[in-house]
C-alpha cells in the first residue's frame, strides 16, 4: 500500500524527502510541474510531493497521486494560521472536518456547500486520524525538545504545545486580518485553523474514495498579531514537527503490521 504525502511549500517535506533518500533511495517522476518523490520512509512506501500553496494547486495535485501513483491513502501536512480562541503559535490541529471557508454559491447554494454534491464540511479518515493524533501526542511529549531548538521555541513563544482536534477551513488567501478572522469565525465558529489546501484535498479524496487526513502546524495566529519571521518558523519549528510526527506515524505502521491491513 502507497501512501500520499502533501505540503504545499519545499521547507515542510524537505527534511522527509531527505530521510525517504537516505533510508531507500528516491525516484522522481515529474508531472504537471510537480516533482513526485517515490520511495521508502520507516517501512512505508510512499510518493512525497510539494503541491504548491492553494486550493486549485492542491486538488490537482491529489488526483494526480491517485490516477498515477494508485496511493491508497493521502496526508497533507504543513502550517496554518491559528483562529481558534485557544490555538497557540506551536500548537497541532489535526481535522475532524473541513470547510471551504470562501465558497459562497448564494443563492443557488447554502453558504460554504460545494456546489452539485450537497455538502459543506468533508470529513477525513478516521483511522488515519486517530493513528496521526497518537503520533502528533507522542512527537509533542518526547521528541520536541530534542528536535526544535531552545533558541526557536523561545522565539516563538512555544512553551507546552497542545494537540487539537477540530474543523479547518481553506479558503485562497493568507488570512492576517482581525476583521477577516472574525468574518471567518462568525460563519464558521467552530474553526481552529485557517489554511489554503486541505478542505479541497479532502473533497478530491471524497470523489474518489480514497482516505485522507490533513495535519497542521499553527505558525502564527490569524489576525493582526501574526509574526513576520514566518520563513524562521518554517525552517526552525514546522520542518520539525512534519517530519518527526510522520517519522512516528509510519513507524506505529511498521510495528502493526501492514500485512494485516
Amino acid at each position: 500500500m502507497t501512501i500520499g504525502i502533501l505540503a504545499a511549500m519545499h521547507d515542510e517535506v524537505a527534511d522527509l524527502i531527505n530521510a525517504m533518500i537516505a533510508q531507500s533511495g528516491n525516484h522522481v517522476q515529474r508531472i504537471g510541474m510537480r516533482d513526485y518523490h517515490v520511495g521508502t520512509f520507516e517501512g512505508q512506501q510512499c510518493v512525497v510531493v510539494l503541491a504548491r500553496i492553494g486550493k486549485v494547486a492542491a486538488a490537482a495535485t491529489a488526483v494526480t497521486l491517485i490516477r498515477d501513483f494508485n496511493v491508497a491513502e493521502i496526508v497533507f501536512t504543513g502550517l496554518a494560521g491559528g483562529i481558534g480562541q485557544r490555538v497557540a503559535v506551536g500548537d497541532i490541529v489535526i481535522a475532524d472536518r473541513l470547510v471551504q471557508h470562501d465558497l459562497d454559491a448564494r443563492p443557488l447554494f447554502p453558504h460554504h456547500e460545494v456546489p452539485l454534491l450537497g455538502m459543506s464540511e468533508f470529513v477525513p479518515d478516521n483511522r488515519l486520524s486517530t493513528e496521526l493524533t497518537a503520533a502528533a501526542t507522542a512527537f509533542l511529549r518526547e521528541d520536541l525538545p530534542y528536535s526544535v531548538s531552545p533558541e526557536s521555541r523561545k522565539n516563538f513563544g512555544i512553551a507546552q504545545p497542545v494537540l487539537h482536534i477540530g474543523m479547518i477551513v481553506s479558503g485562497d488567501q493568507f488570512v492576517a486580518d482581525g476583521d477577516k478572522a472574525n468574518g471567518i469565525l462568525s460563519a464558521l465558529p467552530a474553526a481552529l485553523a485557517v489554511e489554503m489546501e486541505g478542505a479541497a484535498v479532502a473533497q478530491i479524496c471524497f470523489e474518489y474514495g480514497v482516505p485522507c487526513a490533513v495535519l497542521r502546524t499553527i505558525s502564527d495566529r490569524a489576525d493582526a498579531s501574526a509574526h513576520t519571521d514566518f520563513g524562521q518558523f518554517l525552517r526552525g519549528v514546522a520542518s520539525h514537527y512534519s517530519t518527526g510526527i510522520l517519522r512516528r506515524f509510519f513507524a506505529g505502521r511498521s510495528s502493526d503490521s501492514l500485512a494485516d491491513r
